[in-house]
């Protein structure tokens, strides 16, 4: 069980664009994905598998998850926007996204909106996310260990990993289920107040 610390080590949950991290002025599209393989090449699943594409960005651009860019280049605004995206889509629809973000997309455009002060909020709260996921790492691992000691079975590491495996994917759906049911909210308020 040392290597699932090990794994969870190297997935490199710590990374992410900071705000200060993106320059003051536009970028390109190509400008914009390099600055994304840069952040977050630690964290690809296997070498093949890209980070953001211009297929991703003219998607999210379509389906109006972020305001519309000017002379092809994107603001500060649109990659913070484009970094919450990345982070977002590992658990909702893009459907949910776009109902997460249509309003700060809203006060962004509408509004003198301070999205890069939001945005460090959001990279604070997932600093404290990551402290508690480490620390309740070390109990689920002891709790699968037990449940596993119980058994008598010649391949426990196997059953450990089974049982870490189904615990974890079991935690991401609630937490998954919960944010859509808050997605749900946002959307009511939404149709209430037309």
């Amino acid at each position: 069980m040392e290597n699932v610390k090990k794994i969870i080590k190297d997935l490199h949950l710590d990374n992410y664009i900071a705000a200060n991290d993106i320059p003051n002025i536009d970028l390109y599209m190509d400008q914009v994905i390099q600055l994304f393989e840069t952040h977050y090449e630690t964290a690809k699943r296997n070498e093949d598998e890209k980070v953001l594409t211009k297929t991703m960005i003219n998607n999210y651009a379509k389906g109006k998850l972020f305001f519309p860019i000017k002379n092809k280049k994107y603001s500060k605004e649109h990659i913070l926007l484009i970094s919450l995206i990345y982070q977002l889509k590992g658990a909702l629809s893009i459907s949910d996204i776009k109902t997460t973000l249509e309003l700060m997309n809203q006060k962004i455009v509408q509004e003198d909106f301070d999205l890069a002060k939001v945005y460090n909020s959001y990279l604070f709260l997932t600093q404290q996310n990551l402290n508690r996921f480490e620390s309740s790492l070390e109990e689920s691992l002891c709790e699968v260990i037990k449940e596993v000691e119980s058994f008598n079975d010649s391949d426990s590491d196997y059953l450990n990993q089974f049982l870490l495996i189904a615990s974890f994917a079991t935690m991401s759906n609630f937490y998954r289920r919960a944010a859509e049911k808050l997605v749900d909210e946002i959307a009511k308020s939404k149709k209430s107040n037309k």
